[in-house]
C-alpha cells in the first residue's frame, strides 16, 4: 500500500510540475530522481549463475512443469513466458494449477510502458484475461517495485488456500537505463512547445521508472499465513471419532501441503489407525504395503462408514458430489478453502463438523488429542479394517481374472501391460498420469486436463533428477506433449513415456457410440508414435499382439535398463485392445 501511495504522490507532483513548466530541463530530471545513469545492471546476468532454466517447446508445458515443481517441493514453482500469445497459451495449465491449488508464479513479458496501447507487438491487456485464475496479479511499471512485488506475490501464492499468481514485466522495466533512453521515442529537433513537452514527458517517465532502482531492499521472504485449527474444533472432531466403529479417512491433495513434511504425515495417519483412501497428490503417501490403505471398493466403504473424515478431499465429481454418503454417516470436512470444504453441502450431504484449516496440521492435532484419550483406531476398528481388506482382495482377484481375456482385435490386453509395468517400474518412481482411460485409477487433477504429461514430467525430473519418471499416456493425450521429448533430450533428462495406443478416444467412444450409434470424431490411427520420438533423439520400443505379463515384463525391463544406463529418454508404444474393464468409468 505504501508503494502505491508513493507512486501516486510522485505522479501528482510530476503532473503539477508540468502545469507550470511546459519545458522540463533534463538535467533537473537526473538530479530530482535517484538514478544511477551509468549502471549497466538489469538482473539478467544473474539468472544463469543462480537459477537452472529449462526451456520448453510450448508455454503450456512450462506452467505444467512449474505446477509439478510446486507440488513436489511443497514450495513455489516458477514459469516465465513471452507476452501476448505466450500468455494466452498458458490458460489451460494456469487453470489446472488454480484447481489443484498449486502456488505457481507466472511471470510474463509485455510491451514497453511507453508503447502501451500504441500498437506494439503482442500488446494486449493480459491481466483481465487471467485475473479470475490468479490469487494476485500485478504490472510492474517502476524498477524499484520488482522486489517488493515479487515478495508479496510469493507470500500470497502460499498463504491460505494456495494458488497461482501473475506478474507482468514490460520490456523497458527489464532493460538498463541507457538502453531504455536509447530506444525511447524522442522527437529529433522538436520545433513546437507540444513536441518539447512530449520529449520532456518521456524523460520524466524514464526518470520515474528508474528512481531508486538499485537502492537497498529487503530480499527475505514475507511470512506465509497458514490457517490452524482451534482446540474447540479438534475436541469436537475427537468426540465424534472416539465413538466411531467404522471410520474412514479420505485424503486429497491438500493434505500434502506444507508445513507438515510427508514423513510426519505418514506417521500421523498410521497413529490414527483409520482405514484410508488416497487421492490426488496424496497417492503413494503410504507406500505399497500399508495395512490401512485401501485402493478398491471406495464407493461401498463410503456407504457403510459411520464416520468419514474428508482430509482435503472434496465432494465434487470424484466423490459423486457427496450423493453416496449415508444420511446417518457423520461427515467431518477439513479444508483450507471454505468453498471446497462445503462444496455441495446441504444439497447432497451434511456435515457433523467442519474445520477450515491446514489439513496436515489438523490431522496432527487430532492424533495428539486421540493419543491423550488412549484411542487407537487400528485396534478399535480391527473388524472394519479386516472386512475392507477382504473386499479389497476379492476385487483384485476379480480384476486378475480379466488378465486372461483376449481382445477381439488381436492387440494386447491393457491389464497385461499395467501388470507388467507395476512389476518393472521402481517403487520410488514418479508416475505422471496423462490420459483418462488407459491409466484406470490415476487422474491429473480436478480439471481432468489432457496434456499434462511432459510438463509434469519435466518438473518432476527437475526436482528429483535421480528418480525414474514415467509418463503413462493414452494415445490421445500423447499428441499434446510428445514434442517435449526434444526438451528432455536437450537437457539430458531421461524420462520414460509409455503410450497405451488403442487408436481411439475410448473414454468418449464408450459413452458416445451406444448413445448416438456413431463413432464420429472418436477414431484415431495406430500411429507409430515411437518413431516420432526416436526422431527427437529418444530410445523407442514397439509392442503389439498377444503377449503375456512375463513377455511384456522382460521387454520393458531390458529397454528401461538400457535407458537408465545410457541416460536416454524412452518412448514405448503399445497397441492395446478394446476391453470392458473400464466400463462405466467416465466422470461428469
Amino acid at each position: 500500500m505504501f508503494l502505491t501511495f508513493y507512486r501516486q504522490t510522485l505522479n501528482k507532483c510530476a503532473k503539477n510540475y508540468f502545469k507550470t513548466n511546459l519545458i522540463l530541463n533534463s538535467k533537473y530530471s537526473s538530479t530530482t530522481f535517484n538514478i544511477d545513469k551509468e549502471s549497466k545492471r538489469h538482473g539478467g546476468e544473474l539468472v544463469a549463475s543462480v537459477l537452472k532454466i529449462y526451456d520448453t517447446r510450448h508455454e503450456v508445458n512450462a506452467v505444467f512443469a512449474a505446477d509439478a515443481v510446486a507440488r513436489l517441493r511443497q514450495h513455489i514453482g516458477v514459469a516465465a513466458v513471452t507476452s501476448g500469445p505466450g500468455v494466452t497459451n498458458t490458460i489451460t495449465s494456469l487453470k489446472n494449477a488454480q484447481l489443484a491449488e498449486s502456488p505457481v508464479i507466472l511471470l510474463a513479458g509485455a510491451a514497453p510502458t511507453l508503447m502501451k496501447g500504441k500498437g506494439a507487438l503482442q500488446d494486449i491487456d493480459q491481466i483481465p484475461i487471467i485475473q479470475s485464475m490468479c490469487k494476485f496479479t500485478a504490472r510492474i511499471t517502476n524498477v524499484e517495485d520488482i522486489v517488493p512485488t515479487l515478495r508479496e506475490a510469493i507470500s500470497i501464492s502460499q498463504s491460505g488456500t494456495s494458488g497461482p499468481v501473475f506478474i507482468e514485466f514490460p520490456l523497458d522495466v527489464l532493460q538498463t537505463y541507457q538502453e531504455v533512453l536509447r530506444d525511447a521515442s524522442f522527437i529529433k529537433n522538436p520545433d513546437t512547445q507540444e513536441k518539447k513537452k512530449f520529449d520532456e514527458s518521456v524523460h520524466q517517465h524514464i526518470s520515474r521508472q528508474f528512481h531508486n532502482a538499485w537502492s537497498q531492499k529487503e530480499f527475505g521472504p514475507l511470512p506465509v499465513t497458514i490457517p490452524k485449527p482451534s482446540t474447540e474444533e479438534i475436541t469436537k472432531v475427537a468426540d465424534i471419532l472416539e465413538n466411531a466403529k467404522r471410520p474412514l479417512l479420505l485424503m486429497g491433495s491438500q493434505s500434502t501441503l506444507p508445513p507438515l513434511k510427508s514423513d510426519q504425515l505418514v506417521q500421523t495417519v498410521n497413529n490414527l489407525g483409520i482405514p484410508t483412501y488416497l487421492g490426488g497428490m496424496s497417492r503413494g503417501l503410504l507406500g505399497t504395503n500399508s495395512p490401512l490403505q485401501m485402493r478398491q471398493n471406495r464407493k461401498i466403504a463410503i456407504k457403510e462408514a459411520d464416520v468419514i473424515i474428508l482430509a482435503g478431499a472434496v465432494c465434487d465429481f470424484r466423490l459423486t458430489y457427496g450423493k453416496g454418503f449415508s444420511p446417518e454417516t457423520k461427515v467431518i470436512s477439513i479444508n483450507r478453502s471454505q468453498e471446497q470444504m462445503l462444496k455441495n453441502h446441504g444439497v447432497f450431504w451434511n456435515s457433523a463438523a467442519t474445520i477450515q484449516a491446514d489439513v496436515g496440521l489438523t490431522l496432527l492435532e487430532l492424533q495428539n488429542h486421540m493419543k491423550e484419550r488412549k484411542w487407537r483406531g487400528s485396534e478399535k476398528c480391527r473388524e472394519w479394517i479386516e472386512k475392507l481388506r477382504e473386499m479389497e482382495i476379492k476385487k483384485e482377484e476379480d480384476t486378475a481374472k480379466k488378465l486372461a481375456q483376449k481382445p477381439d482385435d488381436g492387440h494386447m490386453n491393457p491389464l497385461v501391460l499395467l501388470t507388467a509395468m507395476d512389476e518393472v517400474i521402481p517403487k520410488d518412481a514418479i508416475l505422471v498420469a496423462d490420459g483418462g482411460d488407459f491409466v484406470g485409477r490415476l487422474d491429473p487433477g480436478t480439471f481432468g486436463t489432457l496434456g499434462v504429461g511432459a510438463g509434469f514430467a519435466l518438473g518432476a525430473k527437475a526436482v528429483y533428477p535421480e528418480r525414474t519418471v514415467v509418463i503413462i499416456y493414452g494415445d490421445g493425450s500423447a499428441g499434446y506433449s510428445l514434442m517435449e521429448f526434444d526438451t528432455f533430450v536437450r537437457h539430458k533428462l531421461p524420462v520414460v513415456g509409455i503410450i497405451g495406443n488403442d487408436a481411439c478416444w475410448t473414454q468418449i467412444a464408450r459413452e458416445q457410440v451406444p448413445h448416438f450409434k456413431s463413432a464420429v470424431a472418436c477414431d484415431l490411427d495406430y500411429t507409430h508414435y515411437e518413431d516420432a520420438a526416436k526422431a527427437l533423439g529418444t530410445q523407442s520400443l514397439f509392442l503389439d499382439g498377444d503377449m503375456d505379463v512375463k513377455q511384456v515384463r522382460e521387454a520393458l525391463t531390458q529397454v528401461m535398463a538400457r535407458s537408465r544406463t545410457e541416460k536416454q529418454s524412452l518412448v514405448v508404444n503399445v497397441l492395446i485392445g478394446k476391453t470392458n474393464f473400464r466400463e462405466g468409468s467416465i466422470s461428469v
